[in-house]
């Protein structure tokens, strides 16, 4: 318990003032020219089963592994934060080693030799969620020069996706961490089968809480394709895009940008705080 000068120090420190003068938060990550993640923030990428979402995910990682652009994503990371942590919670070592040479094929590195800026972890051997949580929070605060985090199976840092207290616990965390050590944080998390909600009062914080909630879908009239679309933005939003998988001369298969992809949806023609620019945003 926190006496009440740790109380006062607290509040005084959390106070805003209107002369204060603060920098913008740094952009590392956007899709085309939408911002899809700041240093201080998290965000989340979602999708049903098979939607091919690590596949995403590993594009995302390559592009800031190069500090450039893979796929539809570019990264621009400050040299003091170009270090990647990647949690799996999910996967065998030998998946996850297929993911890692993925990213690194993606990145256009050999997958022989070990990534300067990559740090692979699976924490699927590991049975207490709180144990997996306490390795992830460890990590972050004792490796130099971290920028970017992924939590691939956020839900297995928690018992009970459907606990209201265990949701608030582990987004503020996610909070604490990005915020303390002024990194971006990239999370996966399951869609419901029957709908297109994330799974449980996890989902529901992640949404509220979350910088940009990427989704990414099978496309219902090629099945091999996959729909990367941004289902919750601060920035104005990016086109969607869509993806394949490309098998490579060693086996290792990676996502390649399906240009033959179009988007039919109807868009409405009436003007919204989407057709603002990010500059306009800010200023809103």
């Amino acid at each position: 318990m926190m006496n009440t000068t740790d109380y006062e120090n607290i509040w005084q420190k959390s106070l805003i003032y209107v002369t204060d003068e603060f920098a913008l938060p740094p952009v590392v990550l956007q899709a085309g020219e939408a911002i899809i993640g700041t240093l201080g923030n998290f965000s989340v990428s979602t999708g049903k089963a098979k939607a091919k979402k690590t596949f995403n995910v590993s594009a995302i990682v390559a592009a800031a592994l190069v500090n450039g652009q893979v796929l539809e994503y570019k990264a621009s990371f400050p040299e003091s934060k170009r270090t990647i942590l990647y949690f799996d919670t999910e996967q065998s070592p030998y998946h996850c080693q297929l993911v890692m040479q993925r990213i690194l094929r993606l990145a256009g590195l050999q997958i022989d030799r070990e990534p300067e800026h990559l740090k692979f972890s699976h924490l699927r051997a590991i049975a207490d969620p709180n144990e997996r949580r306490e390795i992830i929070r460890y990590a972050i605060y004792n490796t130099p020069n971290v920028g970017l985090v992924v939590i691939d199976g956020i839900r297995d840092l928690m018992l009970d996706i459907n606990n209201s207290t265990e949701a608030t616990k582990l987004v503020g965390d996610l909070m604490q961490w990005t915020s303390e050590q002024n990194i971006h944080i990239q999370t996966v998390l399951h869609l419901n089968k029957g709908d297109d909600n994330a799974q449980g009062h996890i989902g529901t914080e992640l949404n509220n809480k979350a910088e940009t909630v990427l989704q990414v879908t099978r496309d219902s009239t090629l099945p091999e394709r996959s729909i990367v679309a941004p289902a919750i933005i601060r920035s104005k939003p990016f086109d969607k895009f869509a993806f394949r998988l490309k098998e490579m001369e060693d086996e290792v298969c990676i996502p390649e940008v399906d240009s033959t992809y179009t988007d039919n949806e109807l868009k409405p023609h009436r003007h919204s705080y989407h057709d603002l620019s990010d500059t306009e945003h800010r200023k809103a």
